[in-house]
């Protein structure tokens, strides 16, 4: 049977013993046994779900959701890897892209050769609308359909180096008025509705066309999903996706 000492499998993993340590304290990765001196010991069961939780953690996610995934009674480590597989082979995509983007500017300085505009934020542009259909392509396409989001997609990789700038600071600015919005605390201030109203000029960035029905509909995703939830609770203060669902809700009926 094979059995590995904690040192034995950070060395193996390269994972070190501290951070093993803390997978067991916080139940994510058990040993198979520890023994009257109190060291760990990990069999083959142990190995491969530490693979498993490395891939997970290669692809940005977290350790809560990671248990949450190994925990599940249905968990198979042969969908996972295939899982897995689709992920990687979407994160080398992405990065072959950025990659010839980094490459063709390079050129660019070594020959001369004026890049355009358009090629320096292309591959930057695609990686957002990937990384976009990978969070929330699904949840998006079920909504409003593939032909609406495939709409948006071409509106987004169509933007100029200007629009794009421009995309990048309006939202900024939009996370600026929602603080400001919620100090004052209130939804139907002057100040609230500038917020819903550069909510709207920040989506039809990327909107082939806007409705207030839609954009009601956006941010009631935003609070039924805790991935959209986490997007401005994130960048802005916590509760600032269900205050700008607040906000948004009375743009739209007025």
């Amino acid at each position: 049977m094979v059995e590995y000492a904690i040192q034995e499998l950070a060395n193996l993993s390269g994972v070190s013993t501290r951070t093993l340590r803390y997978y067991d304290e916080i139940d994510l990765l058990k040993p198979a046994r520890t023994n009257e001196a109190g060291y760990r010991f990990y069999g083959q069961k142990e190995v491969d779900l530490l693979q498993q939780i490395l891939f997970y953690r290669a692809l940005d996610m977290k350790l809560a959701t990671i248990q949450q995934i190994l925990r599940a009674p249905d968990f198979q480590h042969k969908e996972a890897l295939e899982s897995h597989r689709i992920a990687l082979l979407q994160r080398k995509e992405q990065l072959e892209k950025l990659l010839q983007t980094v490459e063709k500017t390079i050129q660019s300085f070594e020959e001369e050769y004026p890049m355009t505009n358009e090629e320096k934020f292309k591959g930057f542009k695609e990686k957002l609308i990937e990384d976009n259909e990978k969070q929330y392509g699904e949840e998006i396409r079920a909504k409003y359909g593939n032909d609406t989001v495939e709409a948006s997609n071409a509106k987004m990789k169509n933007m100029t180096e200007e629009q794009f700038t421009a995309m990048q600071q309006l939202e900024q600015q939009l996370f600026e008025r929602l603080k400001e919005a919620m100090k004052i605390g209130e939804t139907k201030n002057d100040v609230a509705m500038e917020v819903a109203e550069l909510h709207k000029r920040w989506l039809s960035f990327s909107w082939p066309q806007y409705s207030k029905e839609a954009h009601a509909g956006l941010v009631q995703m935003y609070v039924d999903d805790e991935r959209f939830t986490a997007y401005y609770d994130e960048r802005v203060t916590a509760g600032a996706t269900q205050f700008l669902h607040d906000v948004i809700m009375i743009y739209s009926k007025n």
